[in-house]
């Protein structure tokens, strides 16, 4: 590669930049301000200026690259070592357990069996790598040059996402859900919690830290049944999640805040992804197990030197080259998945003895023992009753359910346009159920009279209202039944089991990555003293971003990319709306249901007239704060000091 820089030589020996590039710099620690040393965008800096093209410092055309695992997360490794390392396609070869690519990213079935999908991705306009990564993928339905962006924006440019029913209750009907209610102190204990350290909260729960006021509030209802929190879920990834999403907060009522694709994920991420890999030459090896990896150790580093899989039933070691590179998606949310249909239950076989046991879990336990640099995968993987949750996918023709329903949708659901805008969660259920309706039809070969809606619920451990069982010991038409009850139509349950298929998927370790967690029980993308092995998905640490989301799988890849290949690039960090006084300011009076926060009065004052007026949401019922600004001023400084 050294011909591509030839004409540079003057200017890149002299840098003491060039080929010591920060791949991940850090928002939360750096301090932005402009030196001759200053070369490099600051971390946080979005723009078109990071999307220079990376320059290799060697050819890896006689290098291979193993990928372990063909989620969204192995996949975007693919794609960068294509784009940005230079990387000939077909020295890329993924190594997956599966007989089918997109991990976690599913979607399949048929209206006869029934459609089935896990779970689904609620998507923000600010998942900068992973737009960065689909608006150069060409489009599933539009003809070339356009991309997967490129129709995603053109369904959501003219096709808004809102709820007209976020809550429902009382056997259907729709609740005010127009105010988050939380008391004072529980905004104060936000503002605590996003001043705090992010090593203050190691091994701390949710629970530990809010009172019951918050955890009963309409707030905690939307965020939990929209991100799957549960209440003894880690306080850390609450702390970044509300950082990430900060500018998103106030559309989390009615999800205006969100952007979702015509079809299931599959169709629309994976489909379109695979094919441009395969296009480039990329090899797909299926019903192959990664059990281990032969790693090299000493003063120098770790150098993988061996892969040990089982194909057939039989172990073969695939050899590892000293030019060579592995990439593994350690753990996984929807591994020992158990199925159920509209007269079986999950058959659940494994408990917290046996859990951790299987393919994903055991290669990362197998790397921990090897180095602590690997992390602690027991922390995540041995408690299934905290880590659980099931879903249930409905194949539904017109019955009484669809005709309720359609009282729930902001569209007509057979319309092609926004049906539900994302979950309704019933706040009654004991279960705290959700449904949605995305819109349809939601598979690209589903006929015009099918819709598919899907249903979770976050507590596995609560009999039903209606069913007197916990959702795992429900069949599908039970779970049916428990929905119908909570929307009102049991005298017709009949009618809706008649015309509706259920498969249900228990998953035991969907929300592990949320489980309380300390510094180093997750690994780094690029594991200290690590040569040719990156770790990506969502069992890995990054500065700042959060865990359960496409754009933190993206962000893991290219991190491992970038930093294998030490190419000129970085990987910015999110998307610094959180730094943005409008949102700061917007968010403050969201968390306050719009009423004057402190200080408020004196600052529109202080702003009326000028250039900085608009960044305040105006109030119909505005009024002049009386009391002294400076008094409230200290007693909220002294609360948040306490």
């Amino acid at each position: 590669m050294s011909t591509i820089n030839s004409k540079f030589d003057k200017v890149l020996n002299a840098s003491e930049q060039f080929g010591n590039v920060n791949h991940e710099p850090d928002s939360s620690k750096e301090v932005q301000i402009n030196t001759p040393e200053k070369t490099m965008p600051f971390s946080d800096q979005i723009g078109n200026y990071q999307r220079n093209k990376g320059i290799p410092l060697q050819s890896y055309e006689n290098s291979k690259i193993y990928i372990v695992g063909s989620g969204i997360a192995g996949m975007s490794a693919a794609y960068y070592f294509i784009r940005d390392g230079r990387v000939p396609g077909k020295n890329i070869i993924f190594l997956d357990q599966l007989n089918v690519e997109g991990g976690s990213l599913d979607g399949a079935g048929n209206a006869k069996d029934g459609y089935i999908i896990r779970g689904g991705r609620e998507m923000d306009m600010t998942y900068e790598n992973l737009w960065d990564m689909f608006q150069d993928i060409p489009a599933l339905e539009l003809p070339a040059p356009y991309s997967v962006l490129d129709e995603y924006r053109l369904v959501n440019d003219n096709d808004p996402n809102y709820s007209k029913a976020r809550l429902i209750h009382n056997q259907g009907q729709i609740k005010d859900f127009s105010k988050f209610g939380l008391e004072k102190k529980d905004q104060l204990a936000i503002v605590k919690l996003l001043l705090k350290k992010k090593e203050e909260l190691d091994d701390l729960t949710i629970e530990d830290y809010f009172s019951q006021s918050f955890l009963n509030s309409n707030f905690w209802f939307f965020w939990r049944s929209m991100f799957a929190f549960e209440n003894w879920h880690s306080l850390l990834e609450l702390k970044l999640y509300m950082h990430r999403f900060l500018h998103a907060i106030d559309g989390m009522k009615d999800f205006s805040c969100l952007v979702f694709p015509k079809y299931n994920q599959y169709d629309t991420y994976v489909t379109p992804l695979k094919n441009f890999l395969v296009e480039k030459g990329v090899q797909i090896q299926f019903n192959t197990l990664v059990k281990d990896l032969d790693i090299h150790i000493n003063t120098e580093g770790k150098t993988v030197e061996g892969i040990i899989t089982e194909q057939n039933g039989e172990e073969v070691r695939i050899p590892v080259g000293k030019d060579d590179y592995v990439i593994v998606t350690t753990g996984s949310m929807t591994e020992s998945t158990f199925y159920g249909d509209n007269n079986t239950v999950p058959e659940v076989t494994i408990d917290n003895s046996s859990a951790g046991q299987s393919a994903g879990w055991k290669l990362w336990k197998n790397l921990a023992a090897k180095s602590e640099v690997f992390g602690k995968p027991e922390k995540f993987c041995s408690h299934i009753e905290k880590s659980s949750w099931e879903s249930a996918t409905l194949t539904c023709r017109p019955s009484a359910f669809t005709e309720k329903l359609k009282e729930l949708c902001v569209n007509d659901p057979y319309s092609g346009r926004t049906a539900t805008g994302g979950i309704i969660t019933i706040t009654d259920s004991n279960w705290v159920m959700s449904f949605t309706c995305n819109r349809q039809p939601h598979f690209p070969t589903q006929p015009d009279d099918i819709l598919v809606v899907w249903v979770y619920a976050l507590l596995m451990d609560k009999e039903g209202n209606y069913i007197k069982k916990t959702m795992p010991q429900c069949t599908g038409n039970e779970i049916l039944a428990e929905l119908c009850y909570h929307l009102g139509i049991t005298d017709q349950l009949d009618n809706v089991t008649e015309n509706t298929i259920v498969r249900t998927a228990f998953m035991p370790y969907i929300t592990s990555m949320f489980m309380p967690r300390a510094m180093g029980d997750r690994p780094r993308v690029v594991p200290e003293g690590c040569t040719n092995l990156g770790l990506v998905g969502q069992f890995v640490e990054t500065n700042n971003d959060v865990v359960f989301t496409m754009e933190s799988s993206v962000r893991t890849a290219r991190i491992a990319v970038y930093n294998l290949l030490n190419l000129n690039k970085q990987v910015p960090d999110i998307n610094p709306l959180q730094y943005d006084i409008r949102h700061l300011l917007k968010a403050t009076q969201a968390l306050n249901d719009y009423k004057p926060f402190l200080g408020e009065g004196i600052l529109r004052k202080i702003l009326k007239g000028t250039y900085f007026e608009h960044i305040l949401v105006n109030r119909p019922d505005e009024k002049e704060e009386h009391e002294s600004f400076l008094t409230r001023f200290q007693e909220w400084v002294k609360g948040v000091k306490d």
